[in-house]
């Protein structure tokens, strides 16, 4: 069973930065072995693809709507995974989850390990 819990959210102004962390833990020890994820949810709509980075934190993927703005990053000896924020816009107000699995999809429905979600609003 993997458990991931994320930090790092609260509100801030347009154009302002913030860094999501999730830290994540498996009682086999293999998290190292996971690709993980980001995914934003506004209330009443689907959960929305943001970000995603192999085990071997190599080549990364964004959402276009994200592109250019934010930046994931994993760290898989610290069980890490971040998510740099920067030029925040007021579209960007969700709840973020972050996700684990083998497998990089970009179809929430396809990931199987999820946090609780944590708030990010942004004024404009």
């Amino acid at each position: 069973q993997v458990q991931l819990v994320e930090s790092g959210g609260g509100t801030v102004k347009a154009g302002d930065s913030l860094r999501l962390s999730c830290v994540g833990s498996d009682a086999r020890r293999t998290f190292t072995r996971y690709d993980m994820g980001w995914f934003r949810q506004v209330q009443g709509k689907d959960r929305e693809f943001v970000a995603a980075i192999g085990s071997t934190a190599d080549t990364p993927y964004y959402s276009d709507d994200v592109k250019g703005r934010f930046t994931i990053s994993f760290n898989s000896a610290k069980n890490t995974v971040w998510l740099q924020m920067n030029r925040l816009k007021p579209e960007d107000t969700a709840v973020y989850y972050c996700a684990a699995d083998r497998g990089i999809y970009t179809n929430y429905k396809n990931w199987m390990y999820w946090g609780r979600g944590i708030q990010v609003t942004v004024s404009s």
